[in-house]
């Protein structure tokens, strides 16, 4: 069995921000330190952080008035801000600077007298901070079905932003849907989906012709990895998500000459490197690294107060 390694896959340089943001925090202040939701979507990387002393909270009334408050890679929405501002929280700003941008855009065109069409999973975290940012001028739409539901006329003023980490191929078909339906509609000059996610996708592609099986290496909570796991499928190759080598079933290799590994950009490399060696315990005999392209994306971090 031969194994084929996708790169780009892993950690994003959003990620990699927020994490160190958290780490960074605890070296200054000393835990506790307080996160609004998990700051990326992957047990490990959750479970590392509480080891080290980050306790991570929904509710802003869990943490203690005047603490330091970090929030997660995925945003929060303005009332999240209002509500920490009303706690004297001491807030730290983790949020990747791609969401960040389109939080600006869907804020920016509403002022501007735009209605939203926000394309992304409804009960996404970074879908309901953006929602956030024009509650009462925008509307979430997460397939063709709910486009073809909208109230609109041709001659509203229209705008529309997607989250970050859905799958290319699936944004297509939507985003089409609205400028057929709306062909006055508006968006961002470049796409909202992030270079980390669409680099990932593309990666894989270029694998899916030559594996019999995928393992995308992630927790079953990351948009991004489950997306990946998607592509595969739609490519026509079998496809597992995985967030541990002992998740990974002997019985998934049965008959199979080439296997496709890949990871969603919150999975730690370590994880990664256990599940192939798990793979060559169950009988990969050669590897390859298959390079799309080399990501050199640096984020600094944030202020600390």
């Amino acid at each position: 069995m031969k194994l084929l390694i996708v790169k780009p896959r892993g950690f994003c340089a959003g990620v990699d921000r927020a994490i160190e943001t958290v780490e960074k925090a605890l070296k200054l202040y000393g835990a506790p330190i307080w996160v609004k939701h998990h700051i990326v979507h992957n047990k490990h990387v959750v479970k590392k952080l509480e080891d080290l002393g980050a306790v991570f909270v929904e509710d802003l009334d869990d943490v203690p008035i005047g603490s330091r408050i970090i929030y997660s890679a995925h945003g929060v929405s303005p009332e999240v801000r209002e509500h920490a501002k009303r706690r004297d929280l001491i807030e730290i700003d983790a949020t990747c600077g791609l969401v960040t941008r389109v939080h600006s855009a869907a804020k920016r065109y509403a002022e501007k007298g735009y209605h939203i069409i926000l394309i992304g999973h409804k009960d996404h975290v970074e879908i309901i901070g953006t929602f956030g940012e024009a509650p009462n001028q925008t509307t979430i739409v997460e397939n063709i079905r709910d486009v073809k539901n909208l109230p609109f006329s041709q001659n509203d003023k229209l705008f529309y932003l997607t989250q970050t980490t859905l799958s290319l191929d699936d944004v297509k078909e939507v985003t089409s849907e609205l400028v057929n339906k709306y062909p006055q509609i508006e968006t961002l000059p470049t796409s909202s989906i992030c270079y980390a996610t669409t680099n990932r996708q593309l990666a894989l592609k270029e694998i899916t012709n030559e594996a019999d099986l995928v393992l995308v290496v992630g927790d079953p909570a990351s948009s991004n990895s489950n997306r990946l796991r998607e592509v595969a499928e739609k490519k026509g190759v079998i496809a597992y998500l995985v967030n541990s080598f002992d998740e990974i079933e002997p019985i998934w290799l049965e008959g199979v000459e080439t296997i496709g590994i890949t990871a969603g950009a919150s999975t730690p490399e370590e994880i990664v490197l256990k599940c192939i060696e798990r793979l060559y315990e169950l009988g990969v005999t050669t590897s390859e690294e298959i390079t799309f392209i080399k990501e050199d994306v640096i984020f600094q971090l944030p202020k600390f107060k």
